[in-house]
C-alpha cells in the first residue's frame, strides 16, 4: 500500500477550496464533492473557517465573542488570549477534525493542519488595531490576530505529491511562536497564490457577490480584477473580506477566483462549472 498518486496527478493544477464557517454552509456536501473532484484527478487543498462554531463555543463557555470594525469597514473577531483558546478549540479541535474524518470516510487521505504546523502560515502579529466604535476610533493592543507573511508551499506540494489532501485551520504562527488568528478567506487566498492555483473557490452562505444586497437577482456572474476595488463599495458584511481575498489571490499568482454558494449540493463542481461570481 502506498499514498503515492500517479505522476499525472502530481502535476495537475491545484484547486484551493475555502469552506466558510458561517451557519448554513454544508460541510458534508463540500466533503462529498471534494472527494469526487479528487477521484477524477484534481489536486485539492481545503482551507476552512469556523466563525459560527467559535461563537457558539464562546457563548457556551460564558465568554461571548466580540467583533471589531476597521476604519475601512472590515469586521473581524477581537482575539484576546482567552478568545484565542476558544477559537483554537473550535476551528482546530472541532471543525478540522470533523472535516478530516468526513473526508477519510469518503476514501480521501486527508491530513489536518493548522497554519502553525511546519510554519505553514507564518505571520506577523498586529501590534495595534484601530477599531471604530460609536463613530470613534479606539486603539486595541492585546489582540492576537496576524497578517500572513509567508506560506510554506513546499510542505503543501510535498503532501499533495504524496497523495494527501491538506485540510487547513486558520491559525498562523508568529516568529515568537505565538498562535495568531488569521482571516480564513485571506489565508486561503495566500495559499492559492503561493501554489499558483488554477482556482480559489470561496464557498459561503450566499449565492455569490451581489451588486444590491440582498437582491439575488443582482448576482454578478463575472468581475474583472480591475473592478475589485469598486466592488468593495457594494459588498456587504463578510463579503468585503472575500472581495479583498480575491484580489490578494490574483496578485499572488492564482489564475482565477470564484465566490459561490456553499449551501448547495456539489458546491465545488458547480462553482468550477460557472455558478457564482468568477473573478479573473
Amino acid at each position: 500500500m502506498t499514498n503515492q498518486k500517479p505522476d499525472h496527478f502530481n502535476h495537475s493544477p491545484v484547486i484551493v477550496v475555502k469552506a466558510g464557517g458561517a451557519a448554513g454552509v454544508d460541510f458534508d456536501a463540500i466533503c462529498r464533492d471534494a472527494a469526487h473532484r479528487i477521484a477524477i484527478g484534481d489536486q485539492l487543498v481545503l482551507v476552512h473557517g469556523g466563525s459560527d462554531a467559535a461563537t457558539s463555543l464562546g457563548e457556551a463557555l460564558d465568554y461571548p465573542a466580540r467583533f471589531i470594525t476597521s476604519p475601512s469597514g472590515h469586521s473581524s473577531r477581537y482575539s484576546d488570549l482567552r478568545t484565542m483558546e476558544i477559537f483554537s478549540m473550535a476551528v482546530n479541535g472541532k471543525i478540522n477534525t470533523r472535516l478530516v474524518g468526513t473526508l477519510q470516510s469518503l476514501g480521501v487521505n486527508a491530513l489536518g493542519l493548522s497554519g502553525m504546523d511546519g510554519r505553514l502560515l507564518a505571520a506577523e502579529r498586529k501590534k495595534a488595531i484601530i477599531s471604530v466604535e460609536g463613530g470613534k476610533r479606539k486603539v486595541i493592543r492585546d489582540d492576537y490576530s496576524g497578517r500572513i507573511l509567508q506560506v510554506n508551499s513546499a510542505l503543501l506540494r510535498d503532501l499533495l505529491a504524496g497523495g494527501y489532501t491538506p485540510v487547513i485551520a486558520p491559525l498562523a504562527v508568529s516568529k515568537e511562536g505565538e498562535a495568531l488568528n488569521v482571516d480564513a478567506d485571506r489565508a486561503a487566498a495566500m495559499v492559492a497564490g503561493a501554489l499558483k492555483a488554477l482556482r480559489l473557490v470561496l464557498l459561503t452562505a450566499a449565492p455569490a457577490l451581489l451588486r444590491s444586497f440582498p437582491d439575488e437577482s443582482s448576482l454578478i456572474r463575472f468581475l474583472e480584477r480591475a473592478d475589485l476595488d469598486q466592488a468593495q463599495e457594494y459588498a456587504r458584511g463578510r463579503m468585503k473580506k472575500k472581495v479583498l481575498a480575491a484580489k490578494e489571490a490574483l496578485q499572488g499568482g492564482a489564475a482565477g477566483v470564484v465566490i459561490a454558494d456553499g449551501r448547495v449540493t456539489d458546491p465545488v463542481s458547480k462553482a468550477l462549472e460557472g455558478a457564482g461570481t468568477l473573478i479573473q
